[in-house]
């Protein structure tokens, strides 16, 4: 199994395949707009315009699970992200990434890279997948590692 072999939904309700990221090196990221850890938006982005032309993508998946950090309906998070920090990668509808309601995409990724002290579990907002060209997870990150900290695993990534 790979990233490829799931679909998430869009925030307008209908769904896409990661299909559509085959071949790319793709950064997903559980997102709040109200968490200590919203400022790395603006990291994300960076990267995001520093490496989009060489084939990278972020997959923004907000996320409503922790301290209630992420209140708004999927229109106002978008809103919000777009206007306080330029976003411009993909953003979804908000999801579950811990619990019975975990969307299959999280199942995966959680179970390929664990956490610290080995827990499948998402600690917080702003946990990172890196997933390499053939749809691999190839690291996890803590909320607390900053993007940039990651761009040069990104770009050994895109050399490959």
């Amino acid at each position: 199994m790979n990233i490829y072999d799931f679909e998430v939904q869009k925030m307008d309700g209908s769904s896409v395949s990661l299909k559509n990221y085959k071949g790319k090196v793709v950064l997903v990221v559980n997102t709040a707009t109200g968490c200590g850890f919203t400022p790395q938006y603006d990291g994300l982005q960076d990267l995001y315009e520093k490496y989009q032309s060489e084939g990278f993508e972020i997959l923004d998946f907000p996320c409503n699970q922790f301290a209630s950090q992420a209140p708004g309906s999927d229109e106002e998070i978008h809103s919000f992200c777009t206007g306080r920090y330029g976003i411009t990668f993909p953003q979804f509808a908000k999801v579950e990434v811990n619990g019975d309601k975990t969307i299959p995409l999280y199942k995966f990724l959680k179970k390929e890279k664990r956490g610290i002290c080995g827990t499948q579990k998402i600690k917080w907002n702003f946990t990172k997948f890196l997933i390499n060209k053939r749809g691999e997870v190839v690291a996890r990150f803590a909320p607390t590692v900053e993007p940039k900290k990651i761009e040069a695993l990104i770009r050994k990534e895109l050399s490959n």
